[in-house]
């Protein structure tokens, strides 16, 4: 019988670290207690690619918290007889909106297109009229632009950094800013088109199925090259095993 997680501690899968843990709302809001840190969400396709992207693997090393965002990644933890919920990285942001809308922690976005931007702050506003929005910026910027952004952006000293670049380079851009930094700062990959209503998640049932990924390829077919890493995710983690 697998044991129930009750205890953060770090396991890998196919080498690449993960935290086992049940409540990584729990876990978040201490990390930042504790001076915070970069929030990695973990699934097969990430895992795949930080094996064959040095960067990639090593801004996941280098992160304070690493969550099993994927079906995948908890059924290979399974294997290594720890039992854990799924933990979506787009529903753990949402709770820590809300978290610093009610204790009023200072909030940063980066990320998504210049109109997704747009519509997300008013969004935000709407539904979290308390929030502290202290700097926001879409991630269309040209290359020259990025240094002075990233200066304005530490400067706020926010205390939530929502960042949606895609996979790997908002993990990488996360891992390379300076060093001291305080509050959590996580990349949140499509959180902001779905949050701004450009795009939907997958039905609740195909969630509980684990099955969005074939929500998504279905909306997006363009994404099948991309799925080729979840057969071969499973596969290297049965192999591992033998």
């Amino acid at each position: 019988m697998a044991a129930l997680a009750t205890t953060p501690v770090r396991a890998r899968v196919l080498g690449i670290p993960v935290n086992v843990s049940n409540d990584v709302f729990r876990d978040a809001v201490a990390l930042h207690g504790a001076g915070g840190g970069q929030i990695v969400t973990l699934n097969a396709e990430m895992t795949m690619a930080a094996r064959a992207d040095p960067a990639l693997g090593a801004a996941i090393e280098a992160a304070r918290m690493v969550i099993p965002d994927g079906a995948g990644v908890v059924w290979a933890l399974g294997l290594q007889s720890y039992r854990v919920r799924r933990s979506p990285g787009i529903e753990l942001a949402r709770h820590l909106l809300e978290h610093a809308a009610a204790v009023g922690w200072r909030v940063a976005l980066v990320g998504a297109s210049p109109a997704v931007m747009d519509q997300l702050r008013e969004r935000l506003v709407h539904d979290l009229p308390t929030l502290q929005l202290v700097f926001s910026v879409h991630g269309y910027q040209p290359a020259e632009a990025w240094p002075g952004l990233e200066r304005q952006l530490l400067q706020c000293r926010p205390d939530l950094v929502l960042v949606a670049l895609g996979v790997p380079r908002q993990e990488t851009w996360i891992q390379a800013l300076p060093q001291p930094r305080s509050g959590l700062w996580m990349g949140v990959g499509g959180s902001f088109d779905v949050w701004a209503g450009v795009k939907n998640r997958a039905p609740r049932w195909m969630g509980a199925l684990q099955i969005e990924w074939l929500y998504r390829l279905i909306k997006e077919p363009s994404r099948w090259r991309r799925m080729l890493s979840l057969p071969a995710f499973a596969w290297a983690v049965l192999r591992e095993r033998r």
